[in-house]
């Protein structure tokens, strides 16, 4: 098998079909894994990232439609073919409606198979031809085993070659601005500036001026002319990272650019036009913050043309040995120390921690124990040392507001007993915005009702 075979997840509880799709496929150059359950594929996909899925629709247990479903949730760029020996039209329909790239009726003819998996690789990226490599610059910089955000980085290849403004939401220390810089460096502009800027981190009375630009004697202490982000940006990428702490007023102010493509720099007349891809990132929750009229709306929606969600190191901990080692590889050489490795244990209680400060406090743990171990091999007590001394700081206000609002959500359901629309009442929230904060903390209302019982 090649090393560019693509990846064929084959589902159905038929084994003798199985069986045939897996020397169809196999002799057509494709890899191919296969599992006689819907649950079975679930496991799988866990731990494998194929190019796509060819599931049967009529199973026992779990149909091919729910595990459609339950892969668009988290694989949502993942194209998915159905086959059926009880084919008819408004199966075909509302699986084509619900996203289902394909829908054959058996027996098929393989040739026709065939064409639609090549058809669904190359509309989804995945043909050898347009699919990236692991190794390709563009994303050189981020080091992951995860399989989810193998899926962010798959979409944001897929996105980066069009013009959309993307949106990134994730914990603060997750890597939103790596995964711009990626998406930037697979783009068009690639040759072109890339120019963060943390909106949070600058004062309210200059952000304006350093976004835009102004022309000296704007105001006080303005003494010479200064060109602002947008147009150093200009041809490339401008990332605004924490888009939710810009103020309202300046809010209006960036629609207007992005609608016109214009700069007006403060203390000018005159406009300045310029050609910049947004793309834009936030550790809040921006539906909370237009409900509560901080974020306009018409702003989000003009920025969230494509949205990526970045896990957090507690949902990725796969990744926490590689990027605990490559950090102290890096550290030992920057502080020359002589340094191999950690201890069994100590690696043991990195994967286990909580890591609520996600990639950015890892770094500053491995910081602290490649500073302080005086041996080759780091131990399980500087690392235990190492996480304590972190723990000790206070938590982001992000962090400590949705740890509070999980919570709160919890003790509502506890005093309901599991029922929504009281719990909704209580919290004076209506029913459809009180799910949506069920499902943003995990939270299932039958798992109070039984405990209730």
């Amino acid at each position: 098998m090649t090393e560019t075979a693509k990846k064929v997840l084959v589902v159905d509880d038929d084994p003798g079909v199985l069986r045939l799709l897996s020397i169809r496929l196999r002799s057509a150059g494709y890899e191919v894994s296969t599992a006689e359950s819907g649950e079975a594929a679930l496991s799988n996909l866990s731990g494998i990232r194929p190019d796509i899925v060819i599931t049967d629709l009529k199973m026992d247990g779990m149909d091919g439609m729910a595990l459609f479903e339950h892969i668009q949730r988290k694989h949502a760029s993942l194209p998915v073919i159905i086959l059926t020996a009880h084919g008819s039209i408004p199966d075909a329909v509302k699986a084509t409606k619900s996203g289902v790239f394909g829908f054959l009726t058996k027996p098929f003819e393989a040739q026709v198979l065939l064409q639609q998996v090549e058809s669904a690789l190359r509309v989804s990226g995945g043909t050898a031809e347009e699919a990236p490599d692991q190794d390709e610059a563009w994303r050189g910089d981020i080091l992951t085993r995860s399989q989810q955000m193998e899926e962010v980085l798959h979409r944001a290849r897929m996105v980066a070659p069009s013009e959309a403004s993307v949106f990134i939401h994730g914990e603060s220390g997750t890597g939103k601005e790596l995964v711009a810089l990626a998406i930037h460096r697979a783009s068009p502009r690639a040759d072109m500036p890339f120019v963060p800027v943390n909106c949070g981190a600058i004062p309210e009375n200059l952000l304006e001026s350093e976004l835009f630009g102004h022309k000296k004697g704007a105001f006080t202490g303005a003494t010479s002319d200064h060109e602002g982000l947008f147009k150093s940006a200009d041809g490339g990428t401008l990332f605004l990272d924490e888009i939710g702490d810009m103020p309202l007023s300046l809010q209006v102010k960036l629609l207007r650019v992005l609608q016109e493509r214009q700069i007006r720099p403060v203390g000018s007349t005159q406009p300045v036009a310029v050609d910049v891809r947004i793309i834009s990132a936030t550790h809040r929750d921006l539906e909370q913050a237009m409900a509560e009229g901080e974020f306009r709306e018409d702003l989000y929606y003009r920025l969230n043309v494509v949205s990526l969600s970045i896990p957090s190191l507690a949902e990725r901990r796969e990744d926490i040995p590689l990027l605990a080692n490559h950090f102290l590889q890096d550290l030992s050489k920057k502080y020359k120390k002589k340094l191999k490795g950690f201890a069994p244990e100590a690696l043991e209680r990195l994967v286990s921690a909580p890591w609520p400060g996600n990639v950015r406090q890892l770094y500053n743990v491995v910081e602290q124990v490649a500073i302080l171990s005086t041996t080759p091999i780091v131990s399980d007590s500087m690392v235990q040392k190492a996480i304590r001394d972190e723990g000790d700081d206070l938590p982001a206000l992000a962090d400590a507001r949705r740890d509070f609002e999980r919570d709160y959500l919890v003790k509502l359901l506890q005093i309901t007993q599991g029922n929504v629309t009281k719990a909704a009442k209580l919290a004076k929230r209506n029913r459809t915005e009180f799910y949506k904060l069920l499902n943003r903390h995990g939270l299932n209302p039958t798992a109070f009702k039984a405990a209730a019982r």
